[in-house]
């Protein structure tokens, strides 16, 4: 076993394989940029070396700086966990050529697998079944329509380099087809430094399952069984468990031999993961061959009681595979939600800003968390928008699914948007907890995913209200001096009364609270309303133990400015507390214009300068965060002329496009 390792990533997986290689008593090495420069990955490793700017390109994209860093602190290995360069065949190369260990497969491995139309091709070879399609080299686009036509719809668009969701269009019909293949190839080109694709036939209600193989030096394969990743948006993982829902032994047995002759293939070592799709029948078809660790291996790791990392590294070392096929079983089921910083309700739109609160689930043998931030990081716009990944493990999938649920209800965070109350209801549609699994689950159950109608509770208004009041209480015995001092609102004659004025959007509320007794309320909304007795007890700077009438509820109100983020029963809404004596300008009004929603980069003018456009016409395209985002005219009108030319950097907030209102008709 080497003696030091250099991490070349970030965030949570950084920080994963720095757990294992501490374990093990391996001196760990990371890099980081500008950006990263407190992040955890650094406070946790032995050592660290900056990289540059926080470009990706100028940072944990750079080949030769990495390998600088290597070379100056002796590092006899580099793990370069996922994304960035794991998949770079000409940096594993290098890695070699400079006598330095590269934790993962061959460069030639890598190449193989690196091109979706190249593993198809090997695939095919060695019987490994594939989906119809057209996998060639020639990239006309009027020729891949020709395909297109032939295989039949609907098919799907998919970058030959690619992985992720990057790069990926379903196309539902001829007509739709050019324009779907032009946005896929600039996606490509942005993501991946290359525009091909190739063209399939889309699987109807589609199972995503992927099976994880190893092999090692020695000649050595097995397959650590499968996981389902079908629960997906914009092509991209949001819900995975081990082993998959209704798989048979037959069927995983075969699609485990499948995977390993697809390793075979390649004469391939170290952790890999082969994925397939799959329809409602069982038959499966292989998609693309992923050449390094995954983000979803901590599910693996809790139903078979292995260290991934750790066999990463043994293999790197030149050591045979822990174990025999004959050798791994399946224990129980772990199921793994991605937690991200990004807004359901706005299509998913990522978020940037200061985890001004961070409150995970407690750890346990039952419940993981991988995390490369912790209270007061920043998500910026700079990298993948994932906070982290929760995982739990249960003696079957029912025990596992309430894990789940009762984990993200205890999980609390404010400062950024984020999907922690989208994903308690994904893990308790219908759909999920009956394994009725396929790609489109999370549109199928759109309606319970992100009601319209959706509210706060009473319980938080009152809480919310609590807070504020307790908050009064603590600034008037400072400002007293007199720390001891009841300050219950006694007085001669009536209980004096305090307002509180709360609003979200559009729904404004006036609490009025009077005292009770010793950390006890009666709290009227309206002036006129029946009050309710609120009895309250701190049970932390945040935290609040509720009691309203017979009921007893905990809740964490956390202050941002004028805001306050109420978390209740697995709930979180934000609030804002009014001054009842201002009064709104007509500046404050929203002025529709069309503005970056977060920094990112100019990457296509879609409509014409002094062009006519309906409402809802597309005008610009922004790249931010590894996804394009599409800003469209919000009403008929005039496109006068774009703010920014394409391939320029634009801030959040920034007006993007000089519009003029159609007039209408008097």
């Amino acid at each position: 076993m080497f003696r030091s390792l250099l991490i070349a990533n970030r965030g949570e997986i950084a920080c994963r394989i720095i757990r294992t290689a501490r374990r093990l008593g391996i001196t760990t090495i990371a890099v980081y940029s500008d950006a990263d420069e407190s992040a955890r990955h650094v406070r946790l490793a032995d050592r660290a070396v900056r990289l540059g700017p926080a470009a990706a390109r100028e940072s944990y994209l750079s080949m030769e700086k990495i390998l600088a860093a290597a070379k100056s602190t002796g590092a006899e290995a580099i793990h370069p966990g996922y994304g960035f360069l794991s998949e770079n065949g000409d940096f594993a190369e290098a890695c070699e050529k400079a006598g330095i260990v590269f934790v993962g497969p061959s460069a030639s491995s890598i190449r193989s697998m690196g091109s979706k139309s190249v593993a198809k091709s090997i695939m095919e070879k060695f019987d490994v079944p594939l989906t119809p399609g057209y996998h060639g080299d020639d990239q006309a686009p009027d020729h891949l329509k020709r395909e297109a036509d032939r295989i039949g719809y609907p098919v799907l668009i998919k970058a030959s380099a690619g992985g992720g969701g990057k790069g990926m269009r379903r196309v539902d019909s001829s007509a739709d087809f050019e324009a779907a293949l032009a946005s896929c190839k600039r996606e490509a080109a942005s993501s991946f430094g290359s525009d091909h694709v190739l063209v399939e036939r889309y699987v109807e209600r589609p199972r995503h399952i992927e099976v994880q193989v190893f092999g090692d030096n020695h000649g050595n394969y097995v397959y650590l069984f499968e996981r389902d990743c079908s629960v997906q948006r914009r092509h991209q993982k949001v819900l995975e468990e081990a082993p998959a829902p209704g798989m048979t032994d037959k069927v995983r047995r075969a699609m485990g031999e499948s995977a390993i002759r697809a390793a075979k293939a390649v004469n391939y070592s170290g952790a890999g993961t082969v994925e397939f799709i799959a329809d409602q029948r069982g038959t499966f078809y292989f998609m693309e061959m992923n050449t390094r660790l995954q983000v979803e291996h901590p599910v693996t790791e809790k139903i078979t009681g292995m260290d991934l990392v750790e066999w990463q590294l043994r293999v790197a070392s030149g050591e045979p595979l822990p174990k025999k096929q004959e050798e791994l079983t399946i224990h129980g089921h772990a199921i793994e939600a991605r937690i991200y910083a990004e807004n359901p309700a706005a299509g998913f739109l990522p978020s940037t800003g200061k985890l001004i609160h961070l409150a995970p689930p407690v750890e346990s043998e039952f419940v993981r968390v991988d995390t490369g931030v912790e209270q007061g990081d920043s998500i910026t716009p700079h990298y993948d928008p994932m906070i982290a990944k929760l995982i739990v493990w249960g003696e079957d999938r029912k025990d596992a699914l309430a894990r789940m649920g009762r984990a993200l209800d205890s999980y609390e965070i404010a400062g950024v948007e984020n999907n922690v109350t989208f994903l308690g209801r994904l893990v308790r549609t219908e759909s999920f907890a009956t394994a009725n699994l396929d790609t489109s689950l999370i549109e199928r159950e759109r309606e319970a995913l992100l009601p319209k109608d959706a509210a706060p509770s009473d319980t938080i208004w009152l809480a919310a209200t609590v807070s504020e009041l307790a908050k009064r209480q603590a600034a008037a015995k400072r400002e007293a001096g007199l720390p001891w001092a009841p300050l219950d609102g006694w007085r001669l004659g009536p209980a004096a009364s305090q307002l509180v004025a709360l609003r979200r959007e559009d729904d404004s509320r006036e609490l009025f609270a009077t005292v009770a007794g010793p950390s006890e309320f009666d709290v009227t909304v309206g002036a006129t309303g029946a009050p309710t007795r609120v009895a309250f007890a701190m049970a932390g700077e945040s935290e609040f133990r509720l009691t309203i009438g017979d009921r007893v509820v905990k809740a964490t109100v956390v202050p941002d400015g004028a805001r306050l983020h109420v978390f209740v029963e697995g709930a979180h809404w934000t609030l804002d507390v009014v001054d009842p004596l201002y009064v709104e300008s007509s500046a404050d009004a929203d002025t529709g214009a069309m503005r970056a929603p977060m920094p990112g980069k100019v990457i296509a003018h879609v409509a014409k300068e002094g062009a006519r456009v309906e409402k809802g016409a597309p005008l610009i395209v922004l790249e931010a965060m590894k996804m394009e985002l599409t800003i469209s005219a919000p009403k008929a009108g005039v496109l006068e002329r774009f703010a920014y030319a394409v391939g320029e950097q634009v801030s959040e907030g920034a007006e993007l496009v000089v519009f003029k209102e159609e007039e209408k008709a008097s």
